[in-house]
């Protein structure tokens, strides 16, 4: 039924597709068509009116279902609760996303994590950490007008405030950089571009999981990374820069 959703497919070309056999797919044919999902116009097949509502209905829980089967025991593992609902109801956005290791010998490596966004255009960032490279890194790309806007927890800022308020002012006297700092904690980072999404996870035992993230390319993903920073920017105050 998902796939008819795409259009009218032929019989041939629906087996190819689901890689069935023609003995394995008719029972299921048939019990579509007499509850009057599907319809048939010679060889091709097509959804009925009801069908098209129920795939509908369908489509986004198969696509949750295959974000936590794809890598069941690393959700199961993670603090979800810290999301907000309505962004979890919709993880399924994260689409073909990867989950991205680092080494053991590198633990507190970041360089793949730069590197994918240093080519952005456009960045929007939630920060529960901070790395020794993260304030000149954000500076320089602040500078080479990189449209960024930052929201950074109340521990966070209050550590930038102390060891690289410098460069902090630095920043915020540019045009191309917003930074906002949360009323409250939250217990996530993410970063979202105009190319690339990265979700870093707490396990459940309040850990921070220094070594993996969730990333992905799909527009759905970084659509939903972008709802993420809008939810948390209507609670977090903009910061100015010292005269």
């Amino acid at each position: 039924m998902i796939l008819l959703n795409n259009g009218p497919k032929e019989w041939d070309e629906i087996k190819q597709i689901l890689k069935v056999t023609s003995t394995g797919m008719l029972p299921q044919v048939k019990i579509l068509e007499e509850e009057h999902l599907i319809e048939r116009a010679g060889k091709q097949f097509s959804l009925t009116s009801m069908g098209r509502v129920l795939t509908a209905h369908m489509t986004p829980l198969i696509r949750t279902m295959d974000v936590f089967d794809k890598n069941k025991k690393f959700w199961q593992d993670h603090n979800l609760d810290a999301l907000p609902i309505e962004l979890l109801m919709d993880i399924g956005d994260l689409g073909n996303y990867q989950i991205l290791e680092t080494a053991d010998e590198e633990i507190f490596g970041i360089s793949a994590f730069l590197d994918n966004i240093n080519k952005a255009r456009t960045l929007t960032g939630i920060s529960h950490t901070v790395h020794p490279r993260f304030p000149d890194f954000f500076l320089n790309l602040a500078k080479k007008r990189v449209k960024m806007s930052l929201i950074l927890t109340p521990g966070v800022f209050k550590i930038i405030q102390e060891k690289y308020r410098h460069l902090l002012n630095e920043g915020l006297k540019l045009k191309s950089a917003d930074v906002y700092v949360l009323k409250e904690d939250v217990k996530f980072s993410n970063i979202t571009t105009d190319t690339y999404f990265s979700l870093s996870l707490f396990y459940n035992n309040g850990v921070f999981d220094s070594k993996h993230d969730v990333i992905s390319y799909d527009p759905s993903a970084r659509e939903w990374g972008n709802r993420l920073f809008s939810y948390y920017l209507n609670r977090a105050e903009k910061i100015e820069a010292d005269d």
